[in-house]
């Protein structure tokens, strides 16, 4: 029998306690891990352990927590990793920074380590569920495969970070049907993480941009829907 392979971690923080934390714990737990310093670090670290998740803070020296997510979200080796944001800032305007530059979850220090190996293990555990789903969608000129996490319009390939991805799948998955902000938050962010409404509308302006204004519509007041027949 083949053997699953161990999850891999990369930490990232400056403060040296909250390093030697988080690997204890996160060891304890089964996954492999390793550590960077600062956001430089953190991406050049990324390019050859190629992580599962990616834990980040963002006040750091030489590159921003911010900054270094923007440059991860960017190689497409690291499609399928989660980046959590694990941080002191506790201000709206740095939640939604995070989030629009592609963070999976948004935790404020100061770190409980059970509650967060708790959050980790809600994220991988949608992971896997989300694996027993149909492979493909084609609609039209579109077509969106999971299981290698890529979507080709009109024979080009489309390069999506993984939450925009499973945006885009779900409401394919529902062609038609109006989703609220709440209902697309519980659904792709899971109850397990709290984040903003906002963080819908940015994530959705964001494929919208990658696939076209009218495969995704806006119904005022309401929602999203994914529109099977564009004008």
């Amino acid at each position: 029998m083949a053997h699953k392979p161990t999850p891999k971690v990369l930490v990232v923080d400056d403060e040296e306690p909250i390093l030697e934390l988080l690997k204890y714990n996160l060891e304890k737990h089964g996954f492999e891990v390793r550590t960077a310093a600062d956001g430089q670090a953190a991406v050049t670290t990324a390019k050859y352990f190629q992580p599962d998740l990616v834990l980040l803070d963002i006040m750091m020296p030489k590159m921003d927590g911010v900054e270094a997510c923007r440059q991860l979200r960017a190689m497409p080796e690291l499609a399928n990793t989660y980046i959590v944001f694990l941080t002191a800032r506790a201000e709206e305007y740095s939640e939604v920074a995070a989030f629009d530059v592609g963070a999976d979850d948004y935790i404020l220090k100061p770190i409980k380590p059970r509650a967060l190996m708790s959050r980790i293990g809600a994220l991988f555990r949608r992971d896997s569920a989300k694996k027993t789903q149909s492979a493909q969608i084609a609609i039209g000129d579109l077509l969106i495969d999971r299981t290698s996490y890529t979507v080709r319009t009109k024979g080009q390939e489309i390069s999506l970070p993984k939450k925009e991805f499973e945006l885009l799948y779900f409401l394919a998955q529902n062609p038609n049907k109006v989703f609220s902000r709440d209902d697309l938050l519980q659904n792709i962010w899971g109850t397990d993480v709290y984040v903003l409404s906002r963080t819908v509308d940015v994530h959705i302006r964001k494929v919208r941009e990658k696939i076209g204004d009218e495969t995704i519509i806006t119904i005022k007041g309401v929602g999203y829907k994914f529109n099977v027949n564009p004008k």
